[in-house]
């Protein structure tokens, strides 16, 4: 798909978990590999270890910013958070030149102690500065105002890219992320299905496309091959026993599917009255469905593509049939339709 970075694990959480970093570490050529570690020694040596196949890595490295974390998670003060930031950071960086810092919990940070954390942690050589909403707490006009109010308020914030991690709480994290994107994000990081800690983070799928189709208002892109979309998809949820629900933006089995007459009526004429995107582009294709909201448009097209074709008066019969039948049954199939004709 040629994302430029995969963040491919977490190594201190588990041998297994350390392997598949280091396996990914050694297959993977032209995206950056990254590992994730805490602010510490020890999950820095690890983090390092496992990458050092890769041809380009990254360590990404994170520590709480909200009072709340520090005060009742790490029982630590804001001068020794910034303490530990900067000497994390430090040791990082002696092995691995690619760093990226998050200040967690960073949305229910307070701004001035934000603003401070991420000068720190720029000054002691992040190239990257990611600013996650860890719980799902943001909304999108106050967060891209956050990104704004970042870009204004730290002075050496040109040395770094900034990035967005948005979790899907209030099922907002692909909507937080792209108002991230509008005031000067430049990195988001996401999954496919939008999987992830408890309600998940931003789909993959939905911010590239969104980018895709709206390009008048983000003037952003990227270099996702997006064709690969629906091909990765299908492989993430069979590999994870997770199914895609039904009516799922992008990748849902009915993403493309039309089975209103109106639309169907309008898609046959005009694919763009009712499609803002080309199913192909993402490796899927459009389909008229058949149902009790079907029209006679689509009923005679989905008749003409199965090679049957009928007379004025037999298309009125059929029809009648068909929307009878359609009542009783959420979909017919092209079997169900021939038994019928």
């Amino acid at each position: 798909m040629r994302v430029d970075v995969i963040e491919a694990g977490f190594p201190i959480a588990a041998s297994s978990e350390f392997k598949a970093v280091n396996e990914i570490a050694k297959k993977v050529k032209n995206s950056i590999v990254c590992a994730l570690a805490r602010a510490k020694k020890e999950d820095i040596k690890i983090a390092i270890e496992a990458i050092k196949p890769a041809k380009k890595k990254r360590i990404h490295l994170f520590l709480a910013s909200s009072d709340i974390h520090l005060k009742y998670k790490l029982k630590i003060t804001r001068r020794e958070a910034l303490k530990q930031i900067k000497e994390m950071i430090t040791f990082a960086k002696k092995a691995v030149n690619d760093i990226e810092f998050s200040p967690e919990d960073a949305t229910r940070s307070e701004p001035l102690f934000l603003f401070k954390v991420i000068e720190k942690a720029i000054a002691s050589g992040a190239k990257t500065i990611n600013i996650p909403d860890t719980v799902g707490y943001a909304l999108p006009e106050k967060f891209g105002e956050l990104i704004a109010e970042i870009k204004k308020n730290v002075s050496n914030i040109k040395k770094a890219t900034i990035s967005v991690h948005c979790h899907n709480d209030l099922g907002l994290a692909t909507a937080n992320s792209l108002a991230g994107i509008k005031n000067g994000a430049s990195q988001v990081e996401c999954t496919i299905n939008g999987l992830g800690e408890r309600a998940g983070n931003a789909a993959l799928e939905e911010i590239v496309m969104a980018l895709k189709v709206r390009r008048d208002y983000f003037q952003a892109e990227t270099g996702i091959v997006t064709r690969e979309i629906a091909k990765i998809s299908k492989l993430v949820s069979h590999l994870t026993g997770i199914p895609v629900q039904p009516n799922k933006a992008i990748v849902g089995a009915n993403a493309f599917c039309h089975e209103a007459g109106i639309h169907q009526h309008g898609i046959l004429n005009k694919r763009e009255t009712y499609e803002i995107m080309r199913a192909e582009d993402v490796g899927l294709r459009s389909q008229l469905v058949l149902g009790k909201h079907s029209g006679k448009h689509g009923f005679e097209d989905k008749l003409k593509k199965i090679g049957i074709r009928l007379d004025k008066k037999q298309l009125e019969r059929a029809f009648q049939k068909f929307k009878k039948l359609a009542d009783k049954k959420k979909n017919i199939s092209d079997e169900e339709l021939l038994k019928l004709l």
